[in-house]
């Protein structure tokens, strides 16, 4: 993975007509999302939706 040297980031991206995004590539470095990855979309109706790696998510759960 390359050096991320911001902390932080905000990116713009537009659902297309099979209600798919790109996970920009500035998050796929931050977060070393790959190919192959399973990401779990978690959603509240007041704070918005976030993604998370499974793994993670897995690791948060224990």
């Amino acid at each position: 993975m390359k050096d991320v040297k911001e902390e932080r980031f905000i990116v713009s991206v537009k659902v297309g007509p099979k209600g798919q995004i790109t996970v920009p590539v500035e998050a796929r470095k931050m977060f070393d999302i790959k190919v192959g990855d399973t990401l779990m979309v978690l959603g509240d109706r007041e704070r918005g939706i976030a993604l998370i790696k499974d793994t993670e998510f897995y690791k948060l759960m224990r």
